[in-house]
């Protein structure tokens, strides 16, 4: 298949981790970010991501299985150890955002600037996964 026969991808839609502790995961995510949930079961919480991606915790080995639904199949998977995801911010709010971390106590582990003159913020959520805050002037794309 050539390249301009390939329908085009607008972005990631969901980004999934898989935790322990599905309440302290939501809890974090809403706390911190004040993402709102859009649905929330035993076996997972989708988090709303500015109006335009979804997060989703799913319960560690919930979804090892698969799940039907009235709606149809949906297949296994799973994942182990600490993930990685960024969220986009404003360069005008990096300083901001680090306040907030701060505050809340929660460790900031890295801060670097990239030569296309974006930052990133990492650090960790009480799951361990690397959450980063990025700003534009990271990749071509961003």
């Amino acid at each position: 298949m050539e390249k301009n026969e390939i329908p085009e991808i607008t972005r990631v839609l969901e980004t999934a981790l898989y935790v322990d502790d599905l309440s302290r995961a939501s809890e974090f995510y809403r706390e911190v970010f004040g993402f709102s949930a859009l649905v929330e079961t035993s076996r997972l919480c989708a988090l709303n991501v500015g109006g335009l991606s979804v997060l989703l915790l799913f319960q560690r080995g919930t979804t090892v299985t698969g799940l039907e639904t009235d709606s149809g199949w949906i297949p296994p998977h799973d994942g182990r150890g600490p993930a990685h995801f960024a969220l986009a911010i404003e360069r005008d709010d990096v300083e901001t955002w680090k306040a907030h971390l701060e505050k809340r106590a929660i460790a900031i582990e890295s801060v670097v600037t990239w030569e296309r003159g974006g930052t990133s913020i990492y650090f960790r959520d009480p799951e361990g996964h690397s959450v980063e805050l990025v700003t534009r002037g990271t990749w071509a794309t961003f």
